[in-house]
């Protein structure tokens, strides 16, 4: 495996007051329980306050987000940024590819049609130990570099769009 590779940014603009949301696809609940844990250690390091959205599958997280992110807005309580969070391990089928390609695009497509800073650790692997190889903490933690991306975003978005 790789090493991983955290480039530490310099970037400090001003994110407080921020509100973030998780939707996180609870397939594996484990391994779930590590990503979750690590986005939401993340958040909270940044005082960024966060709710959590739950769907069963890595497929249902961008419609989710997206009618999250609607509603949010009509209510005047717009999210600010967003971590999608699940895991898919290869099987027998080719539906992995299927999930894992078919999420992360409507991720990016949402993400860039709204110019809305997401962080996407919906992790894709072959086995079980690959999966918590990136889940805790401990490891890789792609839960926290899923909200550290989404943070990075946030603050690039405050600082060219201020008025």
């Amino acid at each position: 495996m790789a090493d991983a590779r955290r480039a530490q940014l310099k970037d400090r603009t001003d994110i407080s007051g921020a509100r973030a949301l998780i939707v996180e696809a609870r397939f594996y609940d484990d391994i779930q329980d590590a990503l979750l844990e690590g986005a939401v250690a993340e958040l909270k390091s940044a005082g960024v306050s966060h709710d959590v959205i739950t769907v069963p599958g890595a497929l249902e997280i961008p419609a989710a987000l997206a009618i999250a992110l609607d509603a949010a807005d009509s209510t005047g309580r717009p999210y600010d940024a967003a971590v999608a969070l699940g895991c898919v391990i290869r099987g027998d089928t080719i539906h992995f590819e299927i999930v894992s390609m078919e999420s992360s695009r409507a991720l990016m497509k949402l993400a860039v049609a709204r110019r809305f800073p997401l962080g996407n650790g919906i992790i894709t692997v072959n086995t079980d130990a690959q999966a918590w190889a990136r889940a805790r903490a401990s490891e890789l933690n792609k839960g926290g570099d899923a909200a550290r991306a989404a943070l990075a975003m946030l603050r690039i978005k405050r600082r060219l769009t201020r008025v």
